[in-house]
């Protein structure tokens, strides 16, 4: 890529502006010192008391993150987060709030440290990868044992019907193998799952992990939403009551501490694990949910809370560890507070055990006689394929280094790999759209019958991945999505109109307003469910609106025109609609629309500028997309080289050809997208930019963001995990605990030794606002925890053992001072002291499950780690029962 010149990412805003308004001086000491503060930020001589941050003085939040760290490290002022910015935009109005706050004396502890990492063990550390990857191996040889004597079995039909039948028994007895060999490992490794702590990388934890492995790997995940799931899930050792309808696709891996009431419903994309990863050790502990309770869209639910009969959890809201909401109060927000909010929004239906049993069974019936053979015997249909396209092409001989097996794979992939995607996309376009008739807007149905499955259905299909993954970023997801079928409006193009990641429960009753930009991650809440019943409706994106990272948004939002709503925002479904602000947090409160910084490349979004540019990027983004298109297939072709390869010699050397393949797949696909990705950069790291959407350097950034890296997740809690972030850039210490963190721009991402990140989290070194891109590097000290699904953004510093909560949101530019703990979206200090799990207090310390330890002061703290010292003494804890 040819040289730019861009603006690098820089901290103030106009000196020589803010000289020139009039000046307001301070009257009392805080007042003072905050100005003093604010001016050495912003590098000029003196700032006005009454003058506002954003409007007067010019500032964005990142200036306002650094001057919320320097005074964070002064001895004579109380601490200040972003929400005091946002809340007091003024030094005058700042000083007012801070007046009464005591101040925190210079040789104390910050609030509520958490406890400082021992280093690991490298030795462990490799020897617990090693051992992890013989469990692969050994795996991966089970599976091509039995592949292999299923193919010669279905190959020996003698016709098709013969072949259907022989597909239909041997893939339905995999089918259930796959599906009965985690639950009898889970019993046979651990027995039942208890409240404990062990470290990571050493035998105990090497158990966990086979599980884990296994459970995610199984193929119920595919029958989330179906009663079939609630009985696996008891199968595991949870306690699920009737009528439970689960429809996130995370699993719980502890399953023996989930208790779940009768009638409970849990929304998609929900994190409730029965574990985390903290300070280098897995923590399991109890989520008790009693009957009839909701769980939001996008939340989280730490170990060791629980919530009462009727109890509600809202989107986009996590409770951590020790929460507890009390029967029948509705909370929502991160951490969790109670609010009036109803989100239980739709009548009941009539949905009884015998309709819930014969959906199940109509399900394995399908599986059983239709998916399971089709898939078995397509397979075989295609791998016979190669000989005859051999023969056509007048090649006769065979063997693994025979012409015709690598033609064969060049055709077989070729037509497999475009005419599927060209057949699905015209499928996307017009089966879902007919089928969308059978189901009416605001029209409430009962669970488990047919229009619940052509809701299914419609929702599968429409949200396939890989059409938004190669359209977004680019003026073509537009057509893509109006094509599935949303309304929206009179397009004002800007190329970048919607990311790479957008879903949603039904696209035909999903509106966007002209000029609206949506980041990624957006998921479109358009359909309410009940543990009976299930109701789609319109969900509407007003007009000229920017939507950040990862928020889901309701049908009945109340924001209209003109918001920005920030990354992990909630959206609120109560009081007056919202127009021309900006919502952050949650719960959310409001911000400035926008900051001068962001206006200035106003001119090329406009007039000739943006039509020159826009034509640009277009052409651009086509060669982008054409590029990503080859690089796919040429990596599936040697997929099907090695599959076909495998085929060919298993009856020479049998399951261990098809075991090596299975290994040589897996780290074949990992060098190829990092070679890919480490290409497109030249082998050069990212530096921090501030430029238009419109500059060549963005068009060529968001390439980046197009190399494929879902094979990124098998690696999770392995070793493996950290080879493959240093080989893409990452600068990454020793023995980094990664149990599925994702990593936006890795050349800017700094991550210190002994780390733990956890399931969902993200360290995003990027924004983009509108039409302005911004990047910055993010870095995390040594021995720091990321809990599960929190986001930091770029620009960021994280001490060294510094905790980041759960669904916490770590806002651009915030420094985290040493063993500190922050919390909340957006987050700040925790000030009270750190719960502790049930497991790790002392004898007589354990309350009722969730409630938090009554430790205060100094003292309490101390006595709160002498107990979780005592608890950990002898090193590793066992798992379960006698194991």
């Amino acid at each position: 890529m040819e040289e730019k010149s861009v603006e690098v990412l820089t901290p103030g805003p106009d000196g020589s502006a803010i000289a020139k308004r009039r000046y307001t001086g301070p009257k009392s000491g805080i007042e003072t010192i905050l100005a003093e503060v604010l001016a050495d930020v912003v590098r000029v001589e003196r700032v006005s008391v009454d003058s506002h941050y954003f409007d007067d003085l010019g500032a964005n939040s990142l200036v306002m993150a650094h001057f919320c760290a320097q005074v964070r490290k002064r001895a004579d002022l109380p601490s200040v987060s972003m929400k005091d910015i946002y809340q007091y935009p003024t030094i005058r109005s700042l000083a007012a709030a801070l007046a009464d706050a005591a101040p925190t004396p210079a040789d104390s502890p910050v609030p509520a440290p958490s406890e400082v990492v021992a280093p690991g063990s490298t030795p462990r550390y490799v020897l617990c990868g090693t051992l992890q990857f013989l469990v692969f191996l050994v795996y991966c040889f089970i599976a091509g044992a039995v592949a292999s004597q299923g193919y010669g079995w279905v190959s020996a039909g003698s016709d098709l019907v013969d072949i259907y039948l022989r597909s239909a028994v041997f893939g339905g007895a995999g089918f259930v193998g796959l599906c009965t060999f985690p639950i009898v490992a889970k019993w046979i490794l651990i027995g039942r799952w208890k409240p404990r702590e062990f470290p990571v990388w050493g035998l105990t934890y090497l158990r966990f992990w086979t599980i884990k492995v296994l459970i995610h790997a199984n193929p119920m995940i595919f029958f989330v939403g179906n009663p079939l799931y609630v009985l696996y899930l008891r199968a595991l050792g949870a306690r699920v009551g009737k009528g439970v309808t689960i429809l996130s696709r995370t699993l719980p891996v502890c399953t023996d501490l989930l208790t779940i009431g009768a009638g409970t419903v849990i929304r998609k994309e929900a994190f409730i694990l029965c574990y985390r990863a903290h300070a280098g050790r897995i923590q399991t502990g109890p989520v008790t949910l009693g009957r009839d309770v909701f769980i939001g869209e996008k939340t989280v639910l730490d170990i060791d809370t629980s919530m009462g009969d009727g109890a509600q959890l809202g989107h986009s809201s996590a409770l951590h560890s020790g929460q507890v909401v009390p029967d029948g109060q509705r909370w929502h927000g991160s951490p969790a507070q109670r609010t009036e909010l109803d989100y239980l929004r739709i009548a009941s239906a009539d949905c009884g055990a015998l309709r819930r049993a014969g959906y199940g069974l109509v399900t394995l019936l399908q599986v059983f006689l239709l998916y399971v053979p089709l898939t078995v015997g397509g397979t075989y249909m295609l791998v016979s394929l190669v000989p005859a396209l051999g023969t056509l092409l007048g090649i006769d001989t065979v063997g693994f280094t025979s012409p015709r097996l690598y033609i064969g794979a060049l055709v077989l992939s070729f037509v497999l790999f475009f005419g599927l995607h060209i057949v699905g996309l015209a499928v996307l376009f017009t089966v879902p759209r007919l089928l969308s008739a059978m189901v009416e807007p605001d029209k409430v149905y009962p669970l488990y019958g047919f229009h619940y499955s052509t809701h299914r259905a419609i929702a599968r299909m429409t949200n396939i991945k890989f059409f938004a993954w190669l359209f977004g970023d680019s003026s073509y997801i537009v057509h893509y999505l109006r094509g599935l079928g949303y309304d929206l409006s009179h397009v004002e193009q800007t190329g970048s109109n919607f990311g790479t990641e957008v879903q949603h429960e039904t696209p035909y009753l999903s509106s966007v307003g002209s000029g609206t930009m949506v980041a990624d991650g957006l998921s479109i809440v358009n359909a309410d469910f009940s543990s009976t019943s299930f109701v789609v409706s319109r969900a509407s994106i007003g007009p000229h609106n920017f939507l950040g990272n990862n928020i889901a948004y309701p049908s009945g939002a109340r924001t209209g025109d003109n918001c920005l709503l920030a990354t992990k925002v909630m959206i609120p479904l109560d009081g007056e609609i919202r127009e021309g602000v900006g919502l952050l947090g949650s719960p959310c409160f409001e911000i400035p629309r926008s900051v001068e910084r962001d206006h200035r490349f106003d001119h090329l979004r406009t007039g000739e500028e943006k039509r020159r540019s826009l034509a640009a990027k277009n052409r651009y983004n086509i060669r982008t997309m054409g590029f990503f298109l080859l690089v796919r297939w040429l990596h599936f072709f040697v997929l099907t080289v090695f599959g076909l390869a495998a085929v060919d010699l298993y009856g020479v050397f049998g399951q261990v050809i098809i075991a090596a393949t299975l290994a040589l797949t897996l780290g074949f696909t990992a060098v190829y997208f990092v070679l890919v990705e480490r290409g497109i950069a030249a082998f050069r790291a990212l530096r921090p930019q501030l430029c238009s959407i419109y500059d060549p350097y963005f068009w060529w950034h968001e390439r980046l963001w197009k190399v494929p890296d879902e094979y990124l997740n098998i690696f999770n809690g392995t070793p493996f995990k950290n080879v493959i972030w240093r080989l893409l850039g990452v600068r990454l210490g020793s023995r980094v605990f990664d149990d599925g963190c994702y990593l936006t721009e890795r050349t800017l991402t700094t991550i210190g030794n002994d780390c733990t990140l956890n399931s969902g989290s993200k360290i995003q070194c990027h924004s983009q606002e509108d039409g302005t891109f911004k990047s910055d590097g993010s870095t995390i000290g040594v021995g720091c925890t990321i809990g599960v699904g929190a986001h930091v953004h770029y620009g960021v510093t994280m001490g060294d053992g510094a905790v980041l909560a759960p669904d916490s949101f770590l806002m651009k530019g915030e420094e985290m001072p040493e063993y500190a703990r922050w919390g909340g979206n957006p987050a700040a200090e925790e000030l009270d002291a750190p719960y502790l799990p049930a497991a790790l207090m002392g004898k007589g310390r354990r309350d009722h499950l969730g409630q938090r330890a009554q430790t205060t002061g100094p003292a309490g703290l101390r006595d709160s780690n002498d107990a979780c010292g005592a608890a950990l003494v002898g090193g590793e804890q066992h798992l379960g029962d006698g194991k």
